[in-house]
């Protein structure tokens, strides 16, 4: 009997196995992400037909995700921790799909808030579990290497949501594009359902997994991890930061430069789909290389990664010329995805098995406040304010972008101090293989 050869098959196809889940769960987040943003690059269309105001819009394209997906996240991430991952992501993709599509049908401003709030409860069920699933699948090291890879997901879901959705727009209107994006998504929830198994729960970590934590043991223990809080406030900023501006990006263009929505959303799919899956490559390349080195290279690694390209976001927006304007969003689109794939690593190695999915869900919860709720309707809100004090009311947009861009620098205070105690709290989360 070959027992050195049926070990050797066996380690193949687990190591096949890991990459193929890891495959399935970057689509599912590349859908997430696209059926989200391409909201953003329907907001005039929507706009001209329902006669709302930034206000309203930043409500449909923020507010209304926001709020059911912050307040279905946290117990759909507690329950992740104790179900099986792979059904819970497969009902939750096959629910946001379907709503996502039925806002197509809506026929006024009311009846669409009321199912892009659906669609947050749906969304919440997606992550949290495949972040879970993916660390019973990739040791500690390696963590931040295969979520830079799964982060892939964003910047291809927001190309496709921009490029794809703008060019739809224009040829057949924003309720086709809805019908597609949404029913997209089901081919792909059918597929995990058959071919993903689920792993068992901590099984490559150094600690075996303990009962249950309850919300308040959980919540007890982040607060001592004071790594894991920077980060979470870091993110949470940063989301702020380079989110929130390119959800108005499609709306800036059109009013400060008079580039129409498919040519905007043409543009800035190269700079999601080019610039940001590239960005995410070198991160994931990176991350790699630093697997063996000091964990706190990760941290200081997305610092700079955003203190750079603060200044190039603020030049986007405040530059009056077309092509130079254009020209700086390049140097700022696609960072705005290097601290994704980290992060998400971080998040998961600070913090025991039992309760990743829940953490995860707290981290989505802080930087989903800020990218779909503060953002959207604070510079939407803004934006009306301004309105009636300036000469050329459609510049105002300009100026609260101009001003939201230099909490670029606060975002990377916070990423460079989490190293700080990065260490220690890797150690107190049974994590010590990373350091």
């Amino acid at each position: 009997m070959d027992i050195s050869g049926d070990r050797s098959r066996e380690g193949h196809s687990l190591e096949a196995d890991r990459w193929y889940v890891l495959f399935v769960m970057t689509l599912v987040y590349t859908v997430n992400i696209a059926d989200r943003f391409v909201v953003s690059t329907l907001i005039e269309p929507i706009k001209i037909e329902f006669q709302l105001s930034d206000s309203a819009v930043g409500l449909l394209t923020g507010a209304a995700l926001a709020i059911f997906y912050v307040a279905a996240g946290i117990p759909l991430g507690i329950l992740a921790d104790r179900a099986n991952r792979k059904r819970m992501i497969a009902i939750a993709l096959t629910s946001w799909s379907l709503l996502t599509a039925l806002c197509g049908l809506t026929q006024n401003f009311w009846q669409l808030l009321f199912v892009r709030m659906a669609v947050g409860v749906g969304e919440a069920g997606g992550i949290p579990p495949s972040q879970s699933l993916l660390a019973d699948k990739f040791q500690p090291r390696m963590r931040a290497f295969a979520m830079s890879l799964f982060s892939i997901g964003a910047a291809a879901g927001a190309a496709i949501g921009a490029s794809l959705g703008g060019y739809l727009v224009d040829a057949y209107g924003w309720r086709v594009v809805l019908y597609a994006f949404g029913l997209a998504g089901l081919p792909l929830a059918l597929l995990l359902a058959i071919t993903v198994k689920e792993p068992l729960r901590g099984r490559l970590d150094s600690r075996p997994v303990a009962k249950m934590a309850s919300m308040g043991e959980t919540f007890r223990f982040v607060l001592g991890q004071k790594a894991l809080l920077h980060i979470l406030a870091g993110a949470t900023v940063l989301t702020y930061w380079g989110w929130g501006m390119v959800w108005w990006t499609p709306a800036f263009l059109l009013r400060s430069h008079h580039i129409s929505l498919s040519d905007s959303g043409q543009m800035l799919g190269l700079m999601h789909g080019v610039g940001g899956i590239g960005a995410t490559l070198v991160t994931a390349y990176l991350m790699k290389q630093l697997a063996y080195r000091d964990a706190r290279f990760q941290t200081w690694f997305i610092a700079l990664a955003t203190l750079l390209p603060t200044v190039p976001s603020i030049f986007a927006y405040s530059l009056g010329s077309d092509r130079l304007s254009i020209l700086a969003l390049w140097f700022f689109v696609p960072t705005i995805y290097i601290y994704i794939g980290p992060s998400f690593a971080l998040v998961q190695n600070l913090v025991p098995a039992i309760m990743r999915s829940q953490v995860c869900a707290w981290f989505l919860f802080c930087v989903n406040i800020a990218n779909l709720l503060i953002a959207p309707v604070l510079i939407g809100s803004l934006s009306d304010v301004l309105k009636p004090h300036l000469e050329n009311p459609a510049e105002s947009l300009r100026y609260i972008l101009v001003g939201t861009a230099f909490t670029g620098f606060w975002a990377a205070w916070h990423y460079y101090t989490a190293g700080r105690y990065l260490r220690a709290d890797l150690v107190r989360a049974g994590s010590e293989a990373n350091l």
